[in-house]
């Protein structure tokens, strides 16, 4: 039951997700073609609204659960890194028409298919953790 609160925001979350057709993949395809603005006024709002909510979180001092102050870790200095990396994660959110999150919203849609991408990108990610030595980084 301690966990039904995060359960019901990810409801709310997808729901919404749906609603502004951020899940479509002809929305999807539409922005990487750069025939219309709606998936960028999405991305656009959310981290507008993330920049925010971390102000926010610094100013008045947020605890996590543990007690202790919210701290956004420092990220490793590196371009390359994230060019590739940015690189493969658009061109798996173009060949698959979705990201990890509105993944699993597309099967809670009836979209049972998606479930292919989603076991994917768990191999993906094992494969990284396996090989993440001898990357360089």
């Amino acid at each position: 039951m301690k966990f039904l609160k995060f359960l019901l925001v990810g409801i709310v979350f997808g729901i919404i997700l749906v609603k502004s057709e951020a899940v479509s993949w002809y929305r999807i395809y539409e922005m990487f073609r750069f025939e219309s603005f709606h998936m960028y006024g999405i991305i656009g709002t959310a981290i507008t609204t993330g920049i925010i909510l971390l102000l926010i979180t610094k100013k008045f001092k947020f605890k996590n659960i543990e007690g202790g102050l919210m701290k956004v870790p420092d990220k490793e200095k590196g371009l390359t890194r994230y060019i590739v990396g940015g690189t493969l994660f658009g061109l798996g959110w173009a060949l698959s028409g979705a990201c990890p999150g509105p993944m699993y919203i597309l099967v809670g849609t009836g979209v049972f298919t998606m479930l292919i991408v989603i076991l994917a990108a768990i191999l993906g990610t094992y494969v990284y953790g396996v090989l993440k030595d001898k990357l360089p980084h």
